[in-house]
């Protein structure tokens, strides 16, 4: 009974080494994760930006906004005219 303990727990050892050096990564190769990883959020981040931005530019409060600008400076001409 003995025997199979101690292979067991070999066993185990062994597997958690070999899962802890393929886990291992250099310094180089975080870095260069983490680049990729902040590329990743930062198009995400453009995307729902530009998205927004589309939306708000074409809402109707802005449609309004730019009509009213428009009339106020073609009163304004008019009146300097």
């Amino acid at each position: 009974m003995k025997l199979y303990l101690a292979v067991a727990v070999l066993m185990l050892a062994f597997v958690a080494y070999t899962e802890a050096q393929d886990a291992e990564q250099t310094i180089e190769q975080r870095f260069t994760r983490f680049g990729e990883q902040v590329a990743e959020v930062s198009k995400g981040l453009a995307a729902k930006a530009k998205t927004t931005f589309e939306e708000i530019s074409t809402s109707q409060f802005a449609a309004d906004t730019r009509s009213w600008f428009q009339t106020q400076i073609d009163n304004l001409k008019t009146k300097l005219s």
